[in-house]
Parts: C-alpha cells; structure tokens; sequence
C-alpha cells in the first residue's frame, strides 16, 4: 500500500465550477520524494490544499485522496485536523503571511504540540530543539519574537519547524524558497534535505524552479491547465521530457544556447 493515493482527483471552484484540477492521479510511496512543477495555474499549490483538506468553502472537489489506505476527502474539519500536525505537516510559500503576526514564533511552533496533546512542561524545550534542528543558531530569542522582527530566512525555518514537529509521514512543501536569497534559499534546502533524511518523512515538493525540484525530488509530476503531462523520475523527465511542455519548460528555465541579442524562448514555442 502506497503511503499516499490520488485517484481521480477534481478541483473546482464557485457557482460556475471552474475547474483547477482535471483528474488527476499519482502515488507516493514511503520515504519517497516527489517533486511538481509547472507555470503559475497549473494547479500545484490547489492539489497540496486538496490532501491537506485546506481548500475554501466555494471549492467543490471529487475523486479520492488516501493516506494509508484511510480516505482524506470528506472528513470532518476536526478528523483532518488531528491529521495535520501529526502525519501530514505542510510548508506554505509565503512565511509572513502563513504565520500569525500577533504570535511570537515559539508560541506558533508549540500550538500543533498542544494539539496533539503533549504537556505544557515539556513543550517549551521541544520548540527550543526543533528551532535549533531546522538551523536556527539562537533558538530562544526566536522563539520569544513576533515574525515581524525576523528575517524571511528566519521565518521559513519557523515555518518548517512547525510542519516538523510532530515528525509527519508526509511534509508538502508549496515552493518553500520563493520568496529566499539565493544564499538562504540552499541553507534553508539544505536544513531540509537533511530533517527529511533523518526522520524518513516522504515529500510532495512542489515548485517552479527546475534547479531545485532537481535537487529535492526523486520523481516528478508535470502538470498543466491542472492535467497531468508526464511523470517519471528527475533524470528522465529532465534529459528525455516525452512532451513540448516539458521540453519548453525545460529550455525557458535553462535558457540553453542563447546568445546576447537572440530571442529568448517562450514555452508557446513547444506546444
């Protein structure tokens, strides 16, 4: 049994049932690491909000989502939420808006512990050590901060700190880098490539940027218009990509053989 199962997956969205996600399937197995990519609206971020049951009211979804074998889609607000935190953790794009800015960081860590039942006495420590684990080098002034008075590097360690916690089986992250220096953006890969490693979470990783889906995943989804293109592993589907999406996406982030003065190549070009 695969740790995750998509079948059949649709998204839509409003009176007018616009469609996000058009029947999508894949699996993810145990430990595994799976990367998404594809342009802005191909509908990564909407599949990662699907699993973690995080979709708004106007969103109408059908299919199947099985986590273990247990079905995700119809539970219950508080069924999932004694879900997230402890077997799905997830790592949002946009820090600043994802934390609360009337918290202080440690407070934000410590809330998905309290769910999940854990005492007040052994919370603070546990915070202190996850911060200092996700590479934070002064945990406890941190954690006493309000994510205001951090830096974005800061604030996606805090973020990834929370989705950690509770050691999920599967950590989502939604293109946790974007908003990232080149610099803090491999540190903070880094912290999470070797968290991953140790504690043999599976990931869905999703992201635009090609460079670090490489990086991250062992497998990739390609979608578009919310369909599924290709899949396969990274070396396949960046070396021998089957289809001309692919292959535009591919050569807009490479930019291969472009020389100054030469039209730059747009992704109509492979459709």
């Amino acid at each position: 049994m695969s740790l995750l199962e998509v079948s059949h997956l649709r998204v839509e969205f409003g009176h007018s049932r616009a469609v996000a996600v058009h029947d999508l399937s894949f699996t993810l197995e145990e430990g595994e690491r799976l990367g998404v990519i594809g342009e802005s609206g191909s509908g990564k971020s909407v599949t990662a909000l699907a699993i973690m049951g995080l979709l708004p009211e106007n969103a109408h979804v059908t299919g199947s989502v099985k986590l273990r074998g247990r079905e995700l889609l119809g539970l219950r607000d508080k069924e999932m939420s004694r879900l997230r935190g402890a077997d799905l953790g997830m790592v949002f794009q946009e820090p600043l808006t994802a934390l609360d800015p009337t918290m202080r960081a440690g407070r934000q860590v410590a809330e998905s512990l309290r769910l999940h039942h854990m005492s007040s006495q052994d919370t603070r420590q546990r915070v202190l050590t996850m911060l200092d684990q996700v590479g934070i080098t002064d945990p406890a002034r941190i954690a006493d901060s309000y994510p205001h008075q951090l830096s974005g590097g800061q604030r996606q360690r805090v973020l990834m700190a929370m989705a950690l916690i509770n050691d999920p089986d599967l950590l989502i992250c939604d293109e946790p880098t974007t908003a990232l220096d080149v610099t803090v953006q491999a540190k903070v890969l880094g912290t999470l490539d070797e968290r991953l490693s140790e504690s043999g979470a599976a990931c869905l990783f999703i992201s635009h940027d090609l460079a670090i889906v490489s990086r991250m995943a062992q497998r990739l989804l390609v979608l578009r218009h919310g369909r599924l293109v290709e899949s396969g592993t990274v070396d396949d589907i960046l070396a021998r990509p089957q289809q001309g999406y692919t292959r535009g996406l591919i050569a807009t982030a490479r930019l291969d053989g472009v020389t100054p003065g030469s039209r730059l190549p747009v992704l109509e070009d492979f459709l």
